[in-house]
């Protein structure tokens, strides 16, 4: 066997199209737009280039065939919160072949080792926890949402053969749009809907802008605090709100207010990988107008709910309640636009946000896990804290 560095255009290649050859009988896979996962590797586009380091290999047989794939970065945000510092490796790819797979790991390995790492995650993005993050143990039966991970079972005993141990079980849970919500649900939506103080609304594109800085005021009241999650500053919200721009739909992004100062989000797109997966991979000319068409058509008729916050000081209060019962009037009444819709993963950490997709009528139809191994084997292990 053989490890090359991707560095290249032939090596890039190579490195694209193995999940081609490795997915090719699985039915629920949707290959991924190259863009999307070579923008992870630009150090021009990707902002972690600026406090960190990249790399990525390709593993080959004797005969030359690629048979595996890896990539290992660093940077201050990945030791943020840990209690040593935690480099990550993703994008990893493979046949069913040990060797080959140890082979991946202990490339990625012994590099993060180089550059002072004491710890990996994997496998994770070299970007933010929405993307990319976590392997596929339960759910194969369903397709994959927009720039999230799809394995193959077996991945799951090369990671744990090689030593990592799980460091959280991320969900994904799922529910048709028609169809009930829990009773305690509904009791804090009306006890919430009968204080005029509280009101809730669908984003306005004429006022974009204002909403946008709705959503990052929010946002850093309401997730800064967790582990690994940086402040948001304005140019990265317009940087947000501009990616989801071509496929907004506003009225299943909703906001919450109290005495008109905003206090929640529900951030819902339409799951584009619906239309993605029509492309294979390539966003050319070509595939922009199939993109439009399937647009056009209302060929996505599944929603994924990509983020929720509530600040603080309004938690407890049954705000998620009156948010969701807004969204739920709308979509199952005048608006019948979709059919099914998932959220994006909720972590095992963060049971409060568990409880509430359970009240929402959702059940979990996938589960990621994030795994850690520590390079020192004497060091106590520790999962991710849980959040209070």
């Amino acid at each position: 066997m053989k490890l090359i560095e991707v560095n290249d255009s032939s090596t890039t290649r190579k490195f694209l199209h193995l999940p081609v050859d490795l997915y090719k009988n699985e039915k629920c896979w949707i290959r991924p737009l190259d863009k999307d996962v070579e923008q992870v590797f630009d150090n021009e586009k990707n902002k972690y280039f600026r406090n960190g380091e990249g790399i990525r290999w390709i593993l080959e047989d004797d005969t030359g065939k690629t048979i595996g794939r890896i990539a290992a970065f660093y940077g201050k945000n990945f030791a943020k919160g840990n209690d040593q510092p935690t480099g990550g490796l993703g994008f990893f790819e493979c046949i069913n072949d040990k060797q080959a797979s140890a082979t991946l790991f202990d490339a990625a390995v012994n590099w993060l080792k180089s550059k002072g790492m004491e710890a990996v995650d994997g496998p994770v993005n070299f970007g933010d926890r929405d993307k990319w993050w976590g392997l596929l143990v339960d759910g194969f039966d369903k397709e994959p949402n927009y720039c999230s991970n799809y394995h193959l079972p077996y991945y799951r005993e090369l990671f744990e053969a090689y030593g990592f141990q799980i460091y959280f079980e991320q969900y994904t849970f799922g529910r048709q749009i028609d169809g009930a919500v829990s009773d305690r649900l509904h009791d804090k939506a009306m006890r919430i809907r009968s204080n005029p103080s509280y009101s809730f609304r669908h984003l306005e594109t004429s006022r974009l802008d204002e909403y946008t800085e709705y959503f990052r005021v929010i946002y850093n009241k309401a997730w800064t605090k967790h582990i690994g999650i940086s402040q948001m500053n304005e140019s990265m919200a317009k940087h947000i709100m501009k990616q989801m721009k071509p496929i907004l739909d506003p009225k299943i992004v909703w906001f919450g207010f109290y005495n008109d100062e905003p206090i929640a989000f529900f951030i819902i797109l339409p799951e584009i990988n619906q239309i993605i997966k029509h492309l294979n991979g390539n966003l050319n000319w070509y595939g922009k107008l199939k993109f439009l068409y399937h647009k056009w058509r209302g060929t996505c008729r599944k929603v994924l709910g990509i983020v929720f916050g509530i600040v603080p000081e309004h938690q407890g209060k049954g705000v998620e309640g009156g948010l969701i019962y807004a969204f739920k009037d709308q979509i199952q009444g005048y608006y019948r636009r979709y059919d099914y819709m998932e959220m994006n993963w909720v972590g095992d950490f963060n049971p409060s946000m568990i409880h509430v997709l359970k009240q929402v009528g959702a059940s979990a139809v996938k589960t990621h896990n994030t795994y850690r191994m520590l390079f020192d084997p004497e060091k106590p292990y520790k999962r991710h804290p849980i959040l209070h």
